[in-house]
């Protein structure tokens, strides 16, 4: 349940080239091949899927064996927590397209095949939508794609006392009988944090003063957070609280 519906957040655009971006790996299904594929999609400059295959292998074959070397597959991508949260699955992406070759003289190994997007399906709590072909080429993945697990899995293990004070912006009515907060998300937004209760939990947005363009830019956006929950603490004249 998202206690601030109201906060700024990623479009779904935008979350489907995220979780594409940071995911380490895929299921990949087409007429002749399912199986997972570790370590080996990338997004171009163009933020189109890439994705380079053993050139002995079954999806290259198939690849080589099709009319005009194009396959229709479905791609999927599960988006999960870096932080021990309860229900730690955050999205399921499913793309769906067609595999082609990519032209050039590449000195890697394998077969480079691109994947042309039909469209694309988005399932979070809220729902599944499905995110058609000029939202996901305008979309881009966000700056902190690639590295929101490890700043949440630092801020988890080595600043507690940050997500205890952070807890000072959440309205005092959602914190009443919660046992845990732990940071469930990090994007150029804002923060989320899940407040967990004994049989139930809520995650609550903290949006930026302003959206981050850069990675470089969280640090900051974070320490603004931490000024307004001290600003709180002073206000209320009392010690920080999860």
């Amino acid at each position: 349940m998202d206690a601030d519906a109201c906060a700024a957040r990623p479009t779904n655009g935008e979350r489907v080239r995220t979780v594409v971006a940071a995911a380490g790996s895929l299921m990949v299904v087409t007429d002749r091949h399912s199986g997972e594929l570790a370590g080996l999609h990338t997004l171009d400059d163009r933020g189109r899927l890439l994705l380079r295959v053993p050139d002995d292998g079954v999806l290259a074959a198939e690849v080589a064996l099709a009319p005009r070397g194009i396959v229709a597959a479905v791609l999927k991508f599960t988006d999960i927590a870096p932080t021990a949260v309860r229900d730690r699955v955050r999205a399921r992406v499913t793309l769906t397209g067609w595999f082609a070759p990519v032209d050039g003289n590449s000195q890697e190994p394998g077969v480079q095949l691109r994947l042309d997007f039909a469209h694309a399906e988005l399932e979070t709590a809220a729902g599944t939508v499905t995110v058609g072909l000029d939202e996901l080429t305008l979309a881009r993945a966000d700056p902190l794609a690639v590295y929101e697990a490890d700043m949440l899995t630092h801020l988890v293990d080595g600043h507690s006392d940050v997500v205890a004070l952070l807890t000072r912006l959440v309205d005092p009515r959602l914190v009443q009988g919660v046992r845990r907060v732990l940071p469930v998300s990090l994007d150029r937004y804002g923060m989320t944090l899940r407040l967990e209760h004994a049989n139930a939990h809520h995650d609550v947005r903290l949006s930026f003063p302003a959206p981050l363009s850069d990675a470089a830019e969280a640090g900051g956006r974070i320490q603004a957070l931490l000024a307004a929950a001290r600003a709180c603490c002073r206000r209320h004249g009392s010690p920080s609280r999860p």
